[in-house]
């Protein structure tokens, strides 16, 4: 399952629900009860307005490449070279994440190229979202 020497992130309380979902293979995001904006990552109050009454959402997993280097280092637990990325949500967050199943050129990473969520499994308690090229 897990690399060697890769980093297992450790769930908080205000994270659990994220990790939660992602070891279904459900992307989760949260939603100010009063604002309606949604954000991400995982914390007590809405980001915008302060309010601390929000929802757990599914998201539908689609997104968009808005950003992204190509990492050729040498990193434990990383084939090389992959990407480190920035995408944006459909619903509107942006996430930082690692595109796979793809090259991991400039020819094959394109901007505003449309994504889907995928979950890597780190161990049994921990899966991570990742994004690929989503399917036509």
């Amino acid at each position: 399952m897990a690399k060697p020497n890769k980093s297992i992130p450790r769930p908080t309380p205000e994270s659990q629900h994220f990790w939660d979902g992602a070891l279904k293979g459900e992307l989760l995001l949260q939603q100010c009860d009063d604002c309606q904006h949604t954000y991400f990552p995982p914390r007590p109050f809405c980001p915008k307005c302060a309010n601390r009454s929000v929802s757990i959402i599914k998201a539908s997993g689609k997104a968009t490449l808005y950003s992204y280097v190509i990492n050729h280092r040498p990193l434990p637990g990383f084939d090389n070279p992959h990407s480190i990325a920035v995408v944006e949500l459909e619903e509107g967050p942006r996430m930082m994440t690692n595109i796979v199943n793809c090259p991991q050129t400039p020819e094959a990473l394109v901007l505003d190229m449309p994504l889907e969520v995928t979950f890597e499994a780190m161990s049994d308690e921990i899966k991570l979202a990742k994004f690929k090229p989503a399917e036509a």
